[in-house]
């Protein structure tokens, strides 16, 4: 039987590509979200193949390359000796003339930051017959009614008033402090830990980044016990992303206040607030949790309301689409009476396996690689994926032979193996 309608609570990338997905597929979709505009602060901004994937089925991949850049690639670099920067890279060829949309560089990795590509998706499901968004609805219950056979979510307008939306089902898409999962779980249940250490994003123009002095790439992270942090051009008007460690513990004015001599320690040029424009300023506390159900009866949870992780390598961005396309496939065959409630579980299952065997181990490396050695030398000879790195581009090596593939296992699912044969 069709569903009647779908509930995503959370307006952010995750809730706003669900909806689009799951609309233009001719499901009906009520997104409900309690602020009153897109989230604007700096976060991820980098998309895998894996992303452009879902972008590609949600109609949106063009848009996004258009407004984006493909960067060249990703280095490790070291601080401690400027004549030879860099431990390893690896480089993300341009396609040749006529090949940009072939089947090896279509989803090729794309860089837009997080909140232009919210616009996007905005814009597309405004457009959508079957789609709503209600914005500055705040969800405050939710239950189930074993009558009507639905879920429901009590929400709190903003003239204060009150009303109950019924769904088939319910997807919490709402970030780190999900609303739908505290309801689920409780206020303070979500397995995993905070890390000891803090991260501070910044946006920020400094034209040396720019100028091509320093040899930096598009992406690099830069290994050092005290200032690891990571430089990304994020836009082609020369805005970089610039995050970098800081000491756990302490506030929001004296991290602040400690950014300036944090850039002079090691930005290229040692430069002083005068010579760059500061755009944005986002300290956090980094976790690595994950749920113990994405499922609920006919709750369900995805992307950073289900599972959180530090953000060197882009693995909780990725994930989090990665989760709204196994999401996607399952709801759709319900929908089309191709599977039954039962793919529901098989996604919980699924999803949380991947978080526990992939996400949180790899990520954990990613983070602690930039500062767990003494020194760039100590790195470049101890560290597995160093090393790795640099069998890959030795290929005519006899010592290759016989080298397992070095690519990750992938973040993305395909739930649709699971439907009736």
């Amino acid at each position: 039987m069709p569903l009647e309608k779908v509930i995503i609570v959370g307006a952010g990338p995750s809730g706003l590509l669900l909806t689009l997905l799951l609309s233009r597929a001719g499901v009906n979709v009520e997104l409900i979200e309690q602020t009153k505009t897109l989230d604007k602060n700096p976060r991820a901004s980098h998309y895998t193949a894996e992303s452009c994937y879902e972008f590609d089925r949600a109609g949106i991949l063009d848009e996004v390359r258009e407004a984006g850049f493909s960067p060249n690639g990703v280095s490790w670099r070291r601080l401690d000796d400027p004549a030879k920067p860099r431990l390893v890279k690896l480089s993300n060829p341009e396609p040749a003339p006529g090949e940009e949309d072939s089947e090896k560089h279509r989803h090729r990795m794309v860089c837009l930051p997080l909140h232009k590509l919210g616009v996007i998706l905005e814009r597309e499901v405004s457009t959508q017959p079957t789609a709503t968004i209600n914005y500055g609805w705040k969800v405050t219950e939710i239950g189930e009614d074993e009558e009507k056979g639905n879920a429901w979510v009590e929400v709190e307008k903003e003239d204060d008033s009150k009303e109950k939306r019924e769904a088939d089902y319910v997807v919490g898409c709402d970030g780190a402090n999900s609303i739908v999962r505290r309801k689920l779980f409780g206020d303070w249940v979500f397995p995993g830990f905070t890390w000891d250490r803090q991260i501070v994003a910044t946006n920020v123009y400094y034209p040396r980044l720019e100028t091509g002095v320093d040899d930096y790439d598009d992406s690099q992270f830069f290994v050092d016990q005290e200032h690891w942090h990571m430089v990304a051009r994020i836009q082609t008007d020369g805005l970089h992303r610039v995050t970098y460690g800081e000491i756990g513990g302490l506030t929001y004015d004296q991290l602040k206040e400690r950014q300036p001599g944090k850039f002079q320690a090691f930005l290229p040029g040692k430069p002083t607030p005068d010579q760059y424009e500061l755009v944005s300023f986002s300290p956090y506390k980094v976790h690595q949790r994950c749920v113990d159900k994405m499922r609920v009866g006919r709750f369900l949870l995805a992307a950073d309301a289900a599972h959180l992780c530090n953000p060197f390598g882009g693995m909780g961005l990725t994930g989090g689409i990665a989760d709204i396309g196994s999401l996607y496939d399952a709801l759709l065959g319900i929908h089309q009476d191709k599977t039954d409630d039962s793919i529901l579980d098989k996604y919980d299952e699924i999803r949380r396996k991947i978080w526990h065997d992939v996400i949180n181990p790899v990520s954990s490396e990613n983070m602690q690689r930039l500062y767990r050695y003494a020194n760039a030398d100590e790195a470049t000879e101890k560290d597995p994926f160093f090393k790795m790195v640099k069998r890959m581009q030795a290929p005519e090596q006899e010592a290759n032979k016989g080298e397992p593939n070095p690519g990750l296992p992938s973040l993305r699912y395909d739930m649709t193996q699971h439907f009736k044969k």
